[in-house]
C-alpha cells in the first residue's frame, strides 16, 4: 500500500520517455477514501442522476427494490470502469497536474489493487443487473463498461484527437440502461436521450482541455487542443453546441416528452449556444490561466445536463 511510482511515463501509444517519472513514498496506509477516489465520485454523480432520470422517465414503472439495484448496478459499474481507467493511466495521471494527487500516483495503492477492485465492481454490476433487473439491461451496461475501460481508455485516447468523440459514448449509455431496466426493450426516446449527452460531451470534455491542454501535451496525449490547436477546436465545440441545440428538443417534438421539458431543453440549449459561441469564436490562444470563457463553459455544461434531465422528470410528473 505505500509502493511509489517510479514507471516510465508512456507516451501516446504506449511507448514509454526516456526519462522516468518518480513520486515520493507516502507514508500514509489507503482506507476506503482511496478506494471511493478510484471511481471518480464526482463522474459518477452525473453517470447515476442521468440514469435514474431515464428509469423515471420511462413509461412503465418498476418496483422500488428492482430500481434501487438498477441504480446501484449503474453506479458499481460506473465505478468500476473509472478504477480500470486509473490502473491503466497511472503513470500518465502521475505527469498530470490535474490528476497527480490521485490515490495510485501518489501510491496510497498498489496497481494491482485498483485493477482488482475494477475488474470485481464491474463484473458484479453485470452480474446483478441480469439477475435481478433483466439481461438487456446487463448487456448494455457491460457494452458501457467495455466502451470507457477498453475502447475509450486503451484504444481511442492514446491515438487519436477524435477519443473523447468516438469515446463519449461511454457516458451517454446510462439514461439508456435505466429505461430499459424499467420498460425491458430499447425505443426511440432512450436512443435520442443517449445521443444528446453524446452531442453534449465533446464541447464540455474539449472545453476543459483547452485550459489543462498543457498537461495533455506532457504526458503525450493527443488531445484536440494539443494536436490540432486552440482554433479548431473552438470552432467544433461551437458545432457541436449548434447540433446540440435541436438535439435537445427532439424528446417533445417525438411525444416523448411535454411543453415542460420543451422550453427547458430550448432555454438551456441556447444558453450553451451562447457560452460555445463566445469560446467557439475567440481568435487569440491566450494563456490557461485567462481562459474565463473556457472556463465557465465547462462548468455551465455541467449544470446543463443536471438541469436538462432533471427537467425530464419534472415533466414526467407533471404529466401524471
Amino acid at each position: 500500500m505505500k509502493q511509489a511510482l517510479s514507471q516510465p511515463l508512456p507516451q501516446a501509444g504506449g511507448k514509454p520517455k526516456d526519462a522516468p517519472l518518480t513520486r515520493a513514498t507516502v507514508p500514509m496506509p489507503a482506507d476506503w477514501r482511496d478506494l471511493l477516489a478510484l471511481t471518480k465520485p464526482r463522474v459518477m454523480s452525473l453517470v447515476i442522476f442521468t440514469g435514474l432520470c431515464g428509469l423515471i422517465a420511462a413509461p412503465e414503472r418498476i418496483h422500488p427494490v428492482l430500481a434501487f439495484t438498477a441504480i446501484l448496478c449503474i453506479a458499481m459499474g460506473a465505478g468500476g470502469a473509472a478504477a480500470l481507467n486509473q490502473w491503466w493511466e497511472a503513470d500518465l495521471d502521475a505527469g498530470m497536474k490535474r490528476t497527480a494527487k490521485r490515490p495510485l500516483p501518489q501510491g496510497r495503492l498498489e496497481r494491482t489493487t485498483a485493477r482488482d477492485f475494477g475488474m470485481v465492481l464491474c463484473a458484479a454490476s453485470v452480474f446483478l443487473m441480469g439477475f435481478a433487473v433483466g439481461w438487456l439491461a446487463a448487456a448494455i451496461l457491460a457494452v458501457s463498461i467495455v466502451y470507457y475501460a477498453v475502447i475509450y481508455t486503451i484504444w481511442l485516447k492514446p491515438r487519436t484527437p477524435q477519443n473523447i468523440v468516438i469515446g463519449g459514448g461511454a457516458g451517454a449509455f446510462p439514461p439508456l440502461i435505466g429505461w430499459v431496466a424499467a420498460t425491458g426493450d430499447i425505443t426511440l426516446m432512450p436512443v435520442v436521450l443517449f445521443a444528446i449527452i453524446f452531442f453534449w460531451t465533446p464541447p464540455h470534455f474539449w472545453a476543459l482541455a483547452l485550459f489543462v491542454k498543457s498537461d495533455y501535451a506532457k504526458v503525450g496525449i493527443p488531445m484536440m487542443p494539443v494536436v490540432a490547436g486552440e482554433k479548431a477546436t473552438r470552432r467544433q465545440i461551437l458545432a457541436y453546441a449548434i447540433l446540440l441545440l435541436p438535439l435537445s428538443v427532439v424528446p417533445w417534438w417525438i411525444g416523448g416528452t411535454g411543453a415542460v421539458y420543451g422550453a427547458s431543453a430550448a432555454v438551456l440549449s441556447t444558453l450553451f449556444l451562447a457560452l460555445s459561441a463566445r469560446v467557439g469564436l475567440r481568435e487569440s490562444e491566450g494563456p490557461e490561466d485567462r481562459m474565463k470563457p473556457e472556463k465557465q463553459l465547462f462548468a455551465y455544461s455541467v449544470i446543463y445536463l443536471f438541469a436538462l434531465f432533471a427537467a425530464l422528470v419534472v415533466d414526467r410528473f407533471v404529466a401524471i
